[in-house]
């Protein structure tokens, strides 16, 4: 998972000023959206499901995800006048929708930091058994230091220049490319079928039938396409706009494929059981198991670089979303007030330190990774939903243009995908995100009222904030009960 800032996406490069050509555009959709999650991917799944199911979930996940790119896709092409994925929340349903959305894209941002965090310092305990221990003070300390160094050098304006990224991009691939030729050259069909189903015979209800497998894997596989909207956002910047739409088919197509090659071809060297209880990241000691400690060594290497080139993007994603937010008065002024570096820096601090509140979690439990991953997932879900629902009002306000139906059965496609993979992904962390929504609205209130409208909010946003808020208190209560459980 790894996404472009929306400064990066918004802001033409110099150097592709003239357009980006089609290998450029699939080239962008792929590094854009492959990022730390797929070295994880392969011992995640194993504990979700055998092979059979996992590849009808990679079907039915890879389908919704390419109508979710259509959608942004065609909105991209049909409103270019709108900023930021949550504008089209805004537009289409109002400015407390488009709060929502953005928010919900907040809330992803800097979750998804701290899955990097976890993960990267997962990688680090290869090299250095100290980071690898039962005692995780080490990790939460080094962890800190690292958030907070790039914290400063980015409110310093720092970004990563072209050579860095296209060097995070070959420290990326290469070692994915090597885990996969090796893994097809390793493969053993009699393992890979041995447990193809599991246990078929099973009823369709029970804990471990096909069904229930399928379910498991879709938080799973949600998360490494996060992401996914980076990409389709740059179809101003190519030569011709219908590259776009063609680039981002291709390029889905071969994430795609590179997901599922890292994930499903373990399943010919391992048994699942062996896959499900391998250390974190999977690939690493996948790949160790299968050449020796050189592998563990090259992907931990490639996962460290990685993690860390993401980690300083999407340290720049909460400040600049929060920024564009604060730009069209979704919050108040102060969240978009930039230092002499023209960064966001109280949305910067913000953000870290919500960051450095869930590293110290690590402290406490071994599922920081999954839980961290779960709630970035579903919070930027939440946006997700409103773009598949303005691509339907939009496609129905201008149902008699060419190829308005077409776009309208695509919107309900993804609007009917992203609803079910919330609930499958687990309600109770839609639930858990409604708690973040409590300080927000209030925020959101404030924003309204520096602008002098705080009483034009209509009954429907006055509806939607007591439902959220509710929700919000109720799931307070209930973990302060012990019936909500992380």
């Amino acid at each position: 998972m790894k996404t472009l800032s929306a400064a990066e996406s918004a802001t033409p490069d110099p150097a592709t000023h003239q357009g980006l050509g089609m290998g450029a555009l699939i080239s962008t959709v792929v590094t854009s959206c492959v990022g730390g999650g797929i070295f994880a991917l392969a011992s995640d799944l194993a504990i979700a499901a055998s092979p059979g199911p996992a590849l009808i979930a990679w079907g039915l996940v890879g389908f919704g995800i390419l109508m979710l790119a259509l959608c942004l896709n065609n909105l991209v092409l049909k409103r270019p006048d709108l900023d930021g994925i949550f504008s089209y929340a805004e537009e289409g349903f109002g400015k407390y929708t488009g709060f929502i959305s953005g928010w919900g894209y907040w809330i992803s941002a800097w979750m998804g930091t701290v899955a990097f965090a976890t993960v990267m310092m997962n990688a680090m305990g290869y090299f250095f058994p100290i980071f690898n221990g039962a005692n995780k003070f080490p990790t939460v300390i080094f962890a800190s230091i690292v958030l907070w160094l790039v914290t400063l050098l980015v409110n310093r304006g720092i970004e990563s220049a072209s050579f860095v990224n296209a060097i995070i991009t070959i420290c990326k691939l290469i070692p994915l490319f090597t885990f996969i030729v090796v893994a097809l050259l390793l493969f053993k069909v009699n393992v890979f079928t041995a447990h193809f189903w599991y246990n078929v015979g099973d009823n369709l209800s029970g804990a471990g039938s096909i069904s229930a497998q399928i379910k498991r894997c879709f938080i799973i596989m949600m998360w490494v396409f996060v992401g996914i909207e980076g990409a389709t956002m740059l179809a101003s910047r190519a030569k011709k706009k219908s590259d776009a739409g063609k680039a981002t088919l291709i390029g889905l197509f071969c994430i795609l494929g590179l997901y599922m090659l890292a994930s499903i071809l373990p399943y010919g060297y391992l048994s699942r059981n062996a896959l499900a209880t391998i250390h974190q990241p999977g690939m690493v000691y996948i790949f160790r198991e299968m050449v020796g400690p050189w592998g563990g060594a090259l992907i931990s290497g490639g996962l460290i670089i990685s993690t860390l080139g993401s980690w300083i993007s999407w340290t720049m994603l909460p400040a600049e979303t929060t920024r564009l937010m604060a730009k069209r008065h979704l919050l108040p002024a102060i969240f978009g007030k930039a230092n002499r570096y023209g960064v966001a820096s109280f949305s910067l601090v913000l953000s870290s330190v919500l960051i450095q509140f869930f590293l110290l979690s690590l402290l406490i439990t071994d599922r920081a990774y999954q839980i961290a991953y779960s709630m970035c997932t579903v919070a930027v879900t939440i946006c997700y939903i409103l773009v598949a629902a303005y691509q339907i009002k939009y496609s129905i306000q201008h149902f008699r243009e060419k190829g308005s139906g077409f776009q309208l059965t695509v919107g309900l496609l993804a609007l009917t995908f992203e609803c079910t993979a919330v609930y499958f992904s687990g309600i109770k962390y839609l639930i858990l995100c409604t708690i973040a929504y409590i300080p927000g609205t209030i925020l959101y209130l404030m924003a309204r009222r520096e602008v002098g409208d705080q009483v034009d909010l209509s009954r429907k946003e006055w509806v939607s904030m007591s439902a959220i808020l509710t929700c919000g208190l109720l799931a307070i209560v209930f973990v302060l009960m012990g019936r909500l459980v992380i």
